[in-house]
């Protein structure tokens, strides 16, 4: 992989990633998008393609809520914001993924 190209997301990640997003307060799709961006430094760039089903398949499961509101640039927005579920979701998806990748690192190590 080039330098300047974005890596992928591993599968599964997708959702750890929109949760921890929501983690400090609701927000709109393209300001979920955004934050994960920067605050990976530019290493993650979630297209809408892949966001909002994902989004949406997390409101059926019953980790977010949404509801319409005005976003930063007074354009009607819809914003998402985290349930108890979601936070218990997100908090297991954490350990899940701090596992994964401690093993992943002993292989490394290793092999």
């Amino acid at each position: 992989m080039a330098s300047n190209e974005i890596p992928q997301l591993l599968p599964g990640t997708l959702f750890m990633l929109i949760l921890q997003a929501l983690a400090r307060g609701p927000l709109h799709g393209y300001a979920i998008a955004r934050r994960i961006k920067n605050a990976s430094d530019h290493g993650l760039e979630i297209e809408d393609g892949s966001l909002y089903p994902a989004l949406n398949r997390m409101l059926v499961k019953g980790w977010l809520k949404a509801e319409w509101g005005t976003s930063e640039n007074n354009r009607k927005a819809r914003f998402y914001r985290l349930t108890a579920e979601g936070r218990k979701q997100l908090h297991t998806e954490a350990e899940e993924f701090n596992k994964l990748v401690k093993s992943i690192q002993l292989v490394m190590r290793t092999v």
